[in-house]
Parts: C-alpha cells; sequence; structure tokens
C-alpha cells in the first residue's frame, strides 16, 4: 500500500540535548529527552483532516503511562517504552475515523530520539465484525461438499458486546451479474435473499473483547475431512419444505431464528458470488417482512434478446441498519459490488472464477493489524473488503484443528492469525 508520511517533532528546548525539569529526594536531576514522531499515513487518508490525536508512552520498567496530545510536547526520560498513537480523522467524504498505530520496547536515550510508526486505518466500530466467511466448505475424496460452512465474527472494541439480535444476511443481488434494477435502492439499502437472526434477551450471548462469535450452517462433528463445529454458538438449521433434502439439527447448539430464506429446501451459502453481512433489524421481524419487500423490473440481454424481467422474493436492508458486510465475487468474474460504497467500497474471492473446483477449503479471512497489550488481535476495518480481508486462504477452523486443506486430506500444520500473519 502506498503510504504519505507525515513528520511530528518535539521541538528542542533553547538549543538544549535534555531539559532538567525536576530533582528526586537525592538531589539528582531528572532529565526529560525531546522525542521526534514520524507517522506514515496510509494513502487513503493522507489527505483527511486530523481532528484530535494522542501519543501514550509507557515505561516497561516501572508502568508509569505518559501521554501527550501534542507532538511537541513529547519528552521523557531514559528507559525501555511501549508506544502508541491514536488520531481521529475525518476522510474527505466525511467519515470519521480511528487511526492507531504501535511500537514495542522502544529505546528512549540521552541522544537523538527517532520514532517512526506506521499508522492504520480503522473505523470505530461499537458492534461485532466479520472476521471470516468460509462459504465454499469442504469435501470429501468423492467430490461430496461436507456442509461445514460457517461465518465468524470479532469484537474488535475494548467492551463487551451482545451477539443477541445480530442478523446474518445473504444479498439477492450476484456480484458477476450486473443489472440496471428499477428501482434501484442500492444508495440506501442492501437486497437480500436469506436473513438469520441469533436469538436470546440482549443477554444470552456476550463476546468479551478479543473473542469470537462462530455461526455455523451445521453444528455437526468432524468428519471426512472436515472438521468438528460443535463448539459453534450458533448454526443456521432451516426447515426444509423438500422431503428429500432436510437440514440436520444438533440439540446442543442454539438455532438462529429464520427471518426469510429465499430456498424452500435448505439454506446453503456456498455461492461464492454474493455480499455476505450482519446487521441489527430497526424493525421486528413481522414488521420487516411485511413492509420491506423488495420488486424490480430489468433487462436481460442474452445471444437470442433481450427480455424484460421481474426480480421479487427478496427484502430490502437499510444500509443503516447494516453493521458489516463483504462482497465476494470470483476473481475473474467480478462485476460489480451489490452494496453502496459507503458500507463497502472493494470486495474480496475465494473462487478464481466461477468454476473454480479449487474454491473448496478457502476462505476469506479479515486482516490483523498488530497484537494489542491485552494480547488481543486488532483486526483492520475500513469498510473496504480488498484491503481489509486475505483472500482464498485457509480457514482458521482448519489450522485450529489440524484437519485437511484438500480433498486428497493433506492435514494443515500452520496456525495464523488471519491466514496470512504466523502465530509466533
Amino acid at each position: 500500500m502506498k503510504i504519505a508520511k507525515l513528520i511530528v517533532a518535539a521541538a528542542l528546548l533553547g538549543g538544549m540535548s535534555g531539559a532538567l525539569t525536576s530533582c528526586s529526594d537525592n538531589d539528582t536531576p531528572v532529565v526529560y529527552y525531546p522525542v521526534n514522531v514520524s507517522v506514515n499515513l496510509p494513502e487513503e487518508i493522507a489527505s483527511a483532516t486530523i481532528l484530535d490525536e494522542e501519543y501514550q508512552f509507557r515505561n516497561v520498567s516501572t508502568n508509569e503511562v505518559k501521554t501527550f496530545t501534542s507532538a511537541s510536547e513529547i519528552e521523557l526520560t531514559e528507559g525501555l517504552y511501549d508506544v502508541t498513537y491514536t488520531a481521529h480523522v475525518r476522510m474527505g467524504n466525511g467519515v470519521e475515523t480511528t487511526m492507531r498505530a504501535m511500537a514495542q520496547g522502544v529505546t528512549i536515550t540521552s541522544g537523538d530520539n527517532e520514532i517512526n510508526l506506521t499508522a492504520y486505518n480503522t473505523i470505530e466500530a461499537d458492534d461485532l465484525i466479520i472476521a471470516e466467511v468460509f462459504n465454499t466448505g469442504t469435501t470429501n475424496a468423492t467430490g461430496a461438499q461436507n456442509r461445514d460452512s460457517y461465518v465468524k465474527l470479532y469484537n474488535n472494541t475494548d467492551k463487551v458486546i451482545y451477539a443477541d439480535g445480530l442478523s446474518l444476511f445473504e444479498s439477492d443481488f450476484s456480484t458477476v451479474q450486473k443489472y440496471e434494477y428499477d428501482p434501484d435502492v442500492m444508495p440506501t439499502h442492501v437486497v437480500v435473499r436469506t436473513l438469520f437472526t441469533v436469538p436470546g434477551d440482549g443477554t444470552q450471548f456476550p463476546v468479551q473483547p478479543g473473542e469470537y462469535f462462530l455461526m455455523a450452517d451445521r453444528a455437526n462433528p468432524a468428519s471426512e475431512n472436515s472438521f468438528d463445529l460443535t463448539h459453534a454458538d450458533v448454526e443456521w438449521y432451516d426447515v426444509s419444505q423438500v422431503a428429500s433434502q432436510q437440514d440436520t439439527d444438533n440439540p446442543d447448539v442454539p438455532n438462529m431464528d429464520k427471518v426469510y430464506s429465499y430456498s424452500r429446501s435448505i439454506t446453503i451459502l456456498d455461492q461464492s458470488q454474493r455480499a455476505f453481512g450482519i446487521a441489527r433489524l430497526g424493525v421486528p421481524a413481522d414488521e420487516f417482512l411485511a413492509s420491506y419487500a423488495y420488486t424490480a423490473t430489468y433487462e436481460l440481454v442474452t445471444a437470442a434478446g433481450s427480455f424484460p424481467m421481474t426480480k421479487k422474493g427478496c427484502y430490502m436492508m437499510p444500509n443503516e441498519w447494516v453493521v458489516d458486510v463483504v462482497n465476494i465475487s470470483p476473481r475473474d468474474n467480478y462485476a460489480w459490488n451489490v452494496t453502496s460504497p459507503a458500507i463497502d467500497c472493494g470486495w474480496s474471492y475465494v473462487a478464481q472464477n466461477s468454476s473454480d473446483k479449487t474454491r473448496f477449503f478457502k476462505s476469506v479471512r479479515r486482516k490483523m493489524l498488530y497484537v494489542n497489550e491485552a494480547g488481543n488481535p486488532v483486526l483492520k476495518d475500513t469498510n473496504n473488503s480488498t484491503e481489509d480481508f486475505n483472500a482464498r486462504v485457509t480457514p482458521s477452523e482448519i489450522e485450529l484443528q489440524g484437519t485437511a486443506i484438500d480433498a486428497d486430506g493433506t492435514l494443515c500444520t500452520t496456525r495464523t492469525y488471519d491466514g496470512v500473519t504466523p502465530v509466533k
């Protein structure tokens, strides 16, 4: 990623290399030395307006924390420090984000002190975010799919968040087929065809800072080339109207409440050409179904000619209800994003093309920026799935359980935070 550099420096007081500001009990002067800090800004916010900023230095030996709100104030005694930089910025489109940087084990001496930090743009989230979408699932040796898809959420904040009432949705529009729908509601809504909601009274599913929340298709035990999902927090069990296609229900794992599904049989999120997201409905489910139905017309153009078409059997999700979303498309067949750029201005992929048989055993996982002082990964969240997610990587559950990474049964031997960054 291209970056622009912002240089902030603490002024040298009166040309001195250090300032005497206090004395200890034995009259030994305590000397504070000026510190110059360079912050490398991501290109997308290089021209943004910095609303406020904070430099925090924690002395590793004494655990004393000093906080500065201006670069010109930074003076420290000699020692080893952990450094945290936080700035609230307003981008050109009016969106306010939080920029962060961190360095550990920085030595401050009596000489010149230069600290170089690389900042990351992280939108402030007051809710869970999508950490991973594993919609393709695995296959056994015969090529049959194992129905072990899942979506994993993450608490990227420093407070407890309850997953109760959070809805998982799948877009109706496809990222590989672009049509001019009338009416065009995309600037204000996501058109969805699948919607399942986490049950609970608001206190049933607490997610601690740095913890994940696992939503599974089927909370089944491990099978050939697959992994155990009986530890899932919830599953999206679906009652089928087709006798020959029935879902399986794990009675020990809570079922999500089905609000709507386009399928008459069972809901499978195996198409890698949709947007997947989470939302909190602003109205009761029955009111949503009664008031937010979407019907549109569009033109289907084929070699045989153009044909007027009608789209129905789907619903409009207001953008302000959307908590997080990721657009997914086969890499070589991407046509468009099916959500407003206000909620996702990028896309990711697991399949290389629409007929890619190697898409199985692959997921998209949100990138890790760093591990914070509490030992929790901090994940990247800029509402740009191209920048925020690692595409076509090994699913986290396969890594955690050391199960198969392909149909031949080759076992996984790696552990990463995000499909790329190794766990140390």
